[in-house]
């Protein structure tokens, strides 16, 4: 029988898409719950962290993994019509583990991402999505069985990814789900375990740990504040403004609020400062950054007093119509090469099997193409 802790990063990831608001979510959380209940008794020595990477918009995904063995090639072509990819262009892959019988290659902006396959590195799941439960064509066009609502809207089905339950009102984000159960694995954290890179999401929403916003380049601060001249006198009034004993519930909670923020912010930007730099180069993207900032937290951790950390970035612009291949060929190798470089900063790190990083986006692009 399985011990609480062997929950596999690929496991626990397969859990989560194959049962998106299911039963199998659900035995995956009752599983760290249990884990998080021995956090009272030990604390771990061992480091964790989970990096969503949300492609907003909508990927075609039909266009990421496309068959190449001739027979299920032509299908695709004669589906995808003017969307599909030249066979010759595709970036072959072989399954180290499970083979359908069929022969599969990558888009070829994904160069990386195929290298990556090839070491073992990264894993593709198929079919993976926001239905309540399994649905036909038939039962689909029949209405016979629950489905989330809002079903093509793009705004709807990312909070319905990042909430795990697509067929009920947000609470709660399973990122922020997850946060609160094993918080307790961090006995002596200074700041947040969850720390999103790109702004407020509703992935890292929870009942306990609140999300912790940094930029690119380091922690946010308040612009015109400093210890020295004009701007220390301004910080040392607003502490002031933020030190009064308010009789207003939401004023006090306000003012407690942003002086662990600001206290969060200082030495979270002292200990980064102090910080041995990457050796590993990123690509100067938006993506890019994003995941040299999370490689930076993940190797303050320590500092931090953080065995577990949860985390979120971004690429936006998959909501493509008319520039379908040309601007997908572009977000692909800026995808391709960010994932690239972070792997290696986990290397560099030591960590590469402690950070398990997956991509999730609102939806897919329909098969048959409708805009030209």
């Amino acid at each position: 029988m399985n011990s609480p802790n062997d929950l596999s990063r690929r496991r626990f990831i397969g859990r989560a898409c194959a049962a998106v608001g299911a039963t199998g979510m659900l035995s995956a959380l009752a599983q760290l719950r249990m884990i998080g209940a021995v956090a009272a008794d030990s604390s771990p020595s061992d480091y964790k962290a989970l990096v969503c990477l949300f492609l907003y918009g909508g990927n075609d995904s039909n266009n990421l993994l496309v068959p190449i063995d001739n027979t299920n090639y032509q299908i695709y072509a004669a589906d995808r019509t003017v969307l599909a990819l030249p066979q010759s262009s595709l970036l072959p892959i072989s399954p180290k583990t499970y083979s359908d019988g069929r022969q599969w290659g990558l888009h070829p902006s994904l160069v990386e991402v195929q290298q990556l396959f090839g070491e073992g590195s990264l894993a593709l799941m198929a079919n993976t999505g926001t239905l309540v439960q399994p649905v036909t064509l038939a039962q689909y066009n029949a209405g016979s069985v629950a489905l989330p609502p809002q079903l093509f809207s793009h705004a709807n089905q990312q909070v319905e990814w990042q909430s795990s339950v697509p067929d009920q009102p947000f609470t709660t984000g399973w990122g922020g789900r997850l946060a609160d159960i094993v918080n307790a694995l961090n006995s002596n954290s200074k700041i947040s375990m969850s720390v999103s890179v790109a702004g407020e999401n509703s992935f890292q929403v929870g009942n306990v740990v609140s999300q912790f916003a940094v930029n690119p380049t380091g922690a946010v601060v308040l612009s015109g504040t400093g210890s020295s001249g004009i701007a220390g006198t301004r910080s040392a009034a607003q502490q002031s403004i933020l030190n009064l004993q308010e009789q207003n519930l939401f004023e006090a909670a306000f003012g407690g609020t942003t002086t662990s923020a600001i206290a969060d912010s200082q030495l979270l930007n002292t200990i980064l400062a102090s910080a041995p730099k990457l050796a590993t180069v990123f690509p100067t993207t938006s993506v890019g950054s994003q995941l040299q900032m999370i490689a930076r937290m993940i190797g303050a951790a320590p500092q931090l007093g953080l065995t577990r950390q949860v985390f979120f970035a971004s690429l936006g612009g998959f909501d493509l119509h008319s520039d379908q291949l040309g601007a997908h060929a572009t977000l692909f190798t800026q995808l391709s090469q960010a994932l690239s470089a972070f792997s290696a900063a986990t290397t560099e790190l030591g960590v590469p099997n402690q950070v398990t990083t997956f991509t999730a986006s609102d939806f897919s692009r329909t098969l048959i193409s409708i805009w030209y």
